[in-house]
């Protein structure tokens, strides 16, 4: 059984990603600073327009199953409905860090990626220090593409390719999908 349920964010909650954004320690492998109020609000609104763009895609809550509790944020951002590659993305409240829901976050993100035809390729960008973050993607399937600079900060730029071959086998996903 999963142990997190991924729900869309709506407007109102603002104060659980304001919580995770504001967080130095969470956005120290991010943007290298905690985000002020006014903009993670401007960033809010952007998420909410990016969520109404298609229904599987977005930006979700990541929530513990068991317990009901807000840890983290997980996207899959396009930015267009009619995109055939969307954005990987997980971040974590600290307390939940090395317990496997970054993992678990991923994986989930995957399945709904693979569900929807139209996507061909999973890219995500991460600090390249940030080694707890790579080695989930590469577990996960992605391949390094490219060191670059990213407003300034060092980047690295990780890609899954969804091929034929992947849509064709035997043994159903965790969505009931055939894969």
């Amino acid at each position: 059984m999963d142990k997190l349920l991924l729900d869309k964010f709506t407007a109102n909650d603002f104060d659980l990603y304001y919580a995770l954004v504001s967080n130095e320690q969470v956005m120290a492998r991010i943007t290298e600073r905690a985000i002020p109020y006014e903009e993670a609000m401007e960033e809010f609104q952007a998420l909410l327009a990016n969520n109404a763009l298609h229904n599987r895609f977005g930006q979700f809550k990541l929530i513990e199953r068991q317990s009901g509790i807000f840890v983290g944020l997980g996207k899959l951002e396009v930015t267009e409905e009619a995109a055939f590659s969307a954005e990987l993305g997980y971040s974590l409240l600290p307390q939940y860090w090395g317990n496997g829901l970054g993992t678990e976050a991923a994986r989930q993100l995957i399945e709904i990626a693979r569900s929807e035809k139209q996507l061909k390729t999973l890219t995500a960008i991460i600090d390249p220090a940030n080694v707890a973050s790579r080695k989930i993607l590469t577990n996960q399937g992605f391949i390094s593409k490219r060191l670059f600079n990213y407003d300034g900060l060092p980047a690295e730029f990780l890609e899954l390719n969804f091929t034929k071959a992947e849509f064709i086998s035997n043994k159903p996903s965790a969505l009931g999908f055939m894969r």
